[in-house]
């Protein structure tokens, strides 16, 4: 039998979604074959070429001067030079959100070793070096703090009650504090990881 179909899969208004959520599932993932990295190639591109044209200096005269910039014209040197300027801030985006996703991962218990091998398969101490603050070593009621998608939150401890509750504030300078209602801190970063999914543009968007 494949090993998804023995994976639990609950609804998240199940009263278990939460604890199922956040029990790690291993493998955590399948190795991307050829196909995958040629869509990948594909979509970084389309994204890196948004951005070309929008720095390049040959666009900007097309676009003053109202007329088309035609596919052909990517072939200009100064256009592959602004491409190359947008693909190095692509790479800036990929460190800035595998920075994101270790520290989410790291804060709901993955460890070093998993971190590198989800991250090209490096040993755990060129993980820990890469990501210094992804895994906290932690007393069971300290604060936990958290920065993911633009925004911030702390993971606290309410030893009268024995639960965990946090206050978060999304990149859209939305502010959330919820009830000390989350039995681990595992759940309470859970769900302060969504709320900042959930405000991460100038907007805003409410969480359903």
């Amino acid at each position: 039998m494949d090993k998804w179909r023995v994976i639990p899969t609950p609804a998240e208004h199940d009263e278990d979604f939460w604890t199922v959520v956040m029990t790690q599932v291993e493998p955590a993932w399948t190795e991307p074959g050829y196909d995958d990295t040629v869509l990948m190639d594909e979509k970084v591109l389309d994204a890196v070429r948004v951005l070309a044209e929008r720095i390049s200096t040959r666009a900007l005269a097309y676009r003053t001067a109202g007329k088309p910039f035609g596919a052909a014209l990517a072939a200009a040197p100064d256009v592959q030079l602004a491409t190359l300027r947008a693909l190095y801030e692509a790479k800036q985006s990929v460190d800035r959100l595998a920075e994101s996703a270790a520290t989410v991962a790291g804060r709901g218990g993955a460890s070093y070793s998993q971190l590198g091998a989800a991250w090209g398969g490096i040993k755990r101490q060129s993980a820990r070096l890469k990501w210094p603050h992804a895994v906290v070593k932690r007393s069971a009621g300290e604060s936990v703090p958290l920065h993911y998608a633009g925004g911030s939150a702390v993971i606290h401890h309410d030893p009268g009650v024995d639960a965990w509750w946090f206050t978060a504030t999304g990149a859209d300078r939305q502010e959330e504090e919820s009830e000390a209602v989350h039995s681990t801190s595992a759940e309470a970063i859970a769900r302060a990881t969504e709320f900042l999914l959930t405000h991460t543009g100038p907007a805003g968007r409410e969480s359903a």
